[in-house]
């Protein structure tokens, strides 16, 4: 019996987290300078939201006439209501997924834990090692 590729087999888990105290601006830098377009919220290793380059942008659409910028922390920027995925979904599950939501990448979670993220490139590399090419 073949066993379907599944999130854990893909996901990445070195990854770049934030905490909710951290200074937006910060994060910003941190964002651009590893060239990543979101990081994953932490608190104790428990997801607490994601903030992305979209939550970013905020930052300036905040300020006011006289060109005072926002300040705040990834707390007062990030989503809180996070879309996660398990370690062991199946991966043509998760393409679904992805098809029919607009998230470029998905928080994996087990036990209330972040293990690693797993986004549609990963889905890609995946395709690239298990479907048969005609």
């Amino acid at each position: 019996m073949i066993r379907l590729p599944i999130v854990r087999d893909y996901m990445v888990t070195r990854l770049h987290t934030l905490t909710p105290e951290v200074d937006i601006f910060d994060a910003l830098d941190m964002l651009v300078e590893r060239r990543i377009s979101g990081a994953s919220v932490v608190r104790e290793g428990r997801l607490v939201g994601v903030l992305s380059e979209h939550d970013c942008l905020r930052l300036l659409t905040k300020g006011d006439a006289d060109d005072d910028v926002p300040s705040g922390t990834v707390g007062d920027f990030m989503v809180r209501d996070v879309h996660t995925v398990p370690p062991t979904m199946d991966l043509y599950y998760l393409a679904g997924l992805f098809l029919k939501h607009p998230y470029r990448r998905y928080p994996v979670v087990e036990d209330g834990v972040l293990v690693g993220q797993i986004s549609r490139r990963d889905v890609l590399r995946a395709i690239q090692t298990h479907v048969p090419r005609g």
